[in-house]
């Protein structure tokens, strides 16, 4: 099995410093609140950003789609954008880490006063973690990931805003579980009418016919990397389409891969028991890998 946010084991992660509330703490000592929101309520959002060779991939745009996530939940985080960056890069430089590291940034609502949801309880906070590790992707995930279809569904974003990354992901967990009872990696999850969607934690392409197909985006999570690829695909001459597919026309795919800024394109071996194409990370899905790995270099 091989999860798509699996790393190699790395020791160094044993003593890196974690950044609560601008302030370093030992991996074993940093703490939050069980009153904090994040934790009474999944009551907060989050970003996930990957370094390389001392940059941070696109971090323009993910702290801009956390700050619009914020503002969406009425969250208000307290600092800029340049503010939050300074703190991420105080603890890049704290940890001494300069590439296959990956950060993940939270902000709550804060610590409340009372163990309920109302907002106006939240009365300590934000509160704004930063995790950093070294992280480099297992190899096992060279030989692509194998996906099951499952009942679990993004909701409508009347519900829960699947463009959002919200600290509640219990509706993916359970697709997770869902999809690891039928012994895959991950979950290939629906949307509300019926399409193919996403998984459970990345973006989802196909390949037919050299044509590179993604779900039209109104159900799934905004990807920085699914954005990515689809400007790369224009930018490059290949067809590039987001529209509404079905499952059918996943299992006749030639090739399929899922997006994410932990494993920038990892290929699918196989949906549902069903070999996608050879098996093999087909010839596009290289290609794009190639472009995107370029673009990452070029600093574009």
């Amino acid at each position: 099995m091989a999860l798509t946010h699996e790393a190699d084991d790395d020791l160094r992660n044993e003593s890196v410093l974690i950044n609560i509330d601008g302030e370093l703490f030992d991996r074993n000592l940093a703490k939050v609140s069980v009153f904090d929101s994040g934790f009474l309520l999944g009551d907060g959002v989050w970003e996930g950003l990957r370094l390389y060779e001392g940059k941070w991939a696109f971090w323009e745009e993910h702290f801009c789609r956390l700050f619009e996530a914020a503002r969406a939940i009425d969250l208000n985080i307290g600092i800029t954008e340049s503010k939050l960056f300074s703190m991420l890069e105080q603890t890049r430089e704290a940890n001494k880490m300069h590439t296959h590291v990956h950060a993940r940034v939270m902000v709550t609502r804060g610590k409340k006063k009372r163990p309920f949801q109302h907002p106006k309880l939240s009365i300590y906070g934000p509160t704004i973690v930063i995790i950093m590790e070294h992280s480099a992707p297992v190899s096992a995930l060279e030989n692509g990931i194998r996906l099951a279809s499952v009942p679990q569904v993004r909701g409508l974003p009347t519900s829960q805003d699947p463009k959002l990354n919200s600290h509640s992901k219990l509706n993916c967990v359970l697709a997770c579980i869902q999809a690891e009872k039928a012994g895959a990696d991950e979950a290939l999850m629906l949307d509300p009418l019926g399409f193919v969607n996403t998984t459970n934690a990345c973006n989802f392409f196909i390949i037919r016919k050299n044509e590179v197909w993604t779900s039209t985006g109104d159900y799934c999570m905004n990807g920085i990397t699914r954005k990515k690829v689809i400007e790369l695909c224009s930018n490059n001459a290949i067809p590039v389409f987001q529209r509404n597919f079905s499952l059918s026309e996943v299992y006749s795919a030639d090739e399929a891969f899922i997006t994410g800024t932990f494993g920038a394109q990892t290929f699918v071996s196989e949906i549902d028991k069903i070999k996608i194409g050879l098996g093999v990370m087909g010839p596009l899905t290289r290609k794009i890998k190639n472009y995107y790995m370029a673009m990452i270099e070029n600093g574009d």
